[in-house]
């Protein structure tokens, strides 16, 4: 039994674990093989003996009176076994471990091998619990399915594929920088979860690439980032003398160019940070130049911003990406109009304002009463057209109009309307030159009025040539023009120029 410890020791020392953990978890096997083997209910203990050897012992509890058998023992027959017995002390009954088979042994093993995880993952989860964040270096062990599993030389990570990039594809044996996104205890995605695709690896990368920001001159304020397409990272100085901008980039962008290899090409945009959103919206915007920047509401964070219509496909981005990183970076909800499109908005809403049709206060010249009126402005019908379009039930569910007063805003809305009609039914009255009856001699116009009398001419021509016939003016003037084509024809005949 002299190899047990010495397994023990090994497996502790590949696991990373306490020995004791193992020794505790071997016992705890034993126990279970062998209340499954002697199937009893007795309270048992495991325990190694001076020789190393594991063995199996039930326990009796010393009393007065025997109540449970099975788990105490009376003074007089605890003392016949052992003569230094007393009351509440306990008996050790050694079990036969040689009894053991080939299933408690295996019910055994897998005890163990289960207690020995617990133990692996519960060091696991101390010592990476409170490195999230820190950048790794990890060599690829493995590719199972879409996920890569990478040895950070104490234990595995796995990388999920949402955690990848999508410019990169690894083989196993790369060694990559990855950073840790989490340490789980238990469930599906037990252990722990480093990434290539969180915003917080160009942090890092960064500040292992710019000594500013190594020692705080420069500091990062937010970074924003899509893997694999783009990302936007706000940075600011503590000393006006450094330039944070120029910092990160680095003399002819030798410190971006080596991150922008890291990540495989992705582009990255540096920003000035500012504590003012309308000029860290502007900034974050970039490269696109922005018109004006307006918040809408400040405690929701909601701002609109304009630009030139020739900016606004480069404001949005390629489906949106850069207005949706910079809402990331921002913190707040980005609305992108073109001056074009804010221009309408503004063109309908003044439209809005504006009521279409007469406001209902002109009735007051037709007999309607000012009361009556502003009852009405107060129920929400403020123009003539839309009073018109209600019917009696519902202008007498509007409080204080009864059906006397239904009646007086009908006579009100007719005479409004009646004063358009006037002067279209005089207008009607007006003959054209080509109207039949029109330029004729008196005789043949008495002959239309006569044949119209009498009923033979029933068609509108007709109508408006009985109408010219019975006015007299319109008759001399029709007379005096027929007289007139008379005597020029005869002047015409006498020079012989009609033959």
């Amino acid at each position: 039994m002299g190899t047990i410890y010495q397994s023990i020791e090994i497996l502790s020392k590949e696991k990373g674990i306490d020995p004791q953990i193992v020794i505790d978890a071997v016992k705890d096997a034993m126990l279970v093989a062998a209340r499954k083997h002697f199937r009893t209910t007795e309270d048992l203990v495991a325990a190694f003996n001076e020789a190393g050897a594991l063995e199996i012992y039930g326990v009796k509890k010393v009393v007065e009176s025997v109540q449970d058998p099975i788990k105490e023992i009376s003074l007089e027959a605890a003392m016949q076994i052992d003569p230094a017995a007393q009351l509440e002390s306990e008996l050790r009954f050694p079990k036969p471990t040689e009894a053991l088979g080939r299933i408690s042994a295996q019910t055994a093993k897998q005890v163990i091998l289960q207690k020995v995880r617990e133990a692996e993952r519960e060091t696991i989860y101390s010592e990476y619990s409170g490195r999230v964040g820190e950048l790794v270096n990890c060599t690829v062990k493995r590719i199972e399915g879409q996920d890569l599993v990478v040895d950070l030389g104490k234990t595995e990570a796995r990388v999920p594929k949402k955690e990848q990039s999508k410019l990169e594809n690894f083989s196993v044996g790369e060694r990559i920088r990855c950073v840790i996104k989490s340490v789980e205890k238990a469930g599906k995605n037990a252990g722990v979860i480093v990434s290539r695709g969180a915003p917080v690896l160009v942090m890092r990368l960064f500040e292992q690439e710019v000594p500013e920001i190594y020692d705080n001159t420069v500091v990062i304020k937010g970074c924003a980032r899509e893997p694999g397409e783009r990302t936007k990272i706000a940075v600011s100085s503590r000393d006006r003398d450094v330039d944070s901008v120029g910092a990160c980039v680095g003399m002819k962008g030798m410190r971006v160019q080596s991150i922008i290899r890291e990540l495989r090409g992705e582009k990255i945009d540096i920003i000035e940070f500012s504590e003012d959103s309308v000029s860290f919206a502007t900034h974050a915007l970039s490269p696109a130049k922005i018109s004006r920047v307006s918040i809408i509401d400040a405690l929701d964070k909601h701002m609109e911003v304009i630009v030139d219509d020739t900016q606004l496909s480069l404001a949005i981005g390629k489906k949106g990406q850069n207005v949706r990183l910079a809402a990331k970076l921002l913190g707040w909800k980005i609305d992108i109009k073109s001056e074009e499109e804010k221009r309408q908005e503004v063109e309908s809403a003044m439209a809005a304002l504006v009521p279409t049709g007469a406001p209902v206060s002109v009735l007051i010249d037709h007999g309607l009463g000012e009361e009556i009126a502003e009852k009405l402005i107060e129920a929400g019908v403020g123009t003539v057209e839309k009073l018109g379009s209600m019917t009696p039930e519902e202008l007498e569910t509007i409080p204080g109009i009864e059906s006397e007063i239904v009646e007086k805003i009908l006579v009100a809305v007719n005479s409004y309307y009646a004063q358009f009609e006037q002067p279209a039914a005089a207008s009607a009255e007006v003959v054209p030159e080509d109207l039949p009856g029109v330029g004729l001699p008196e005789a043949e116009t008495n002959g239309l009025v006569e044949q119209t009398e009498t009923g033979a001419d029933t068609d509108g021509s007709a109508e408006l040539g009985l109408a010219s016939a019975a006015d007299p003016a319109t008759q001399r003037e029709s007379h005096q023009g027929s007289l007139a084509s008379k005597k020029e024809f005869d002047t015409i005949k006498d020079s012989g120029e009609v033959s």
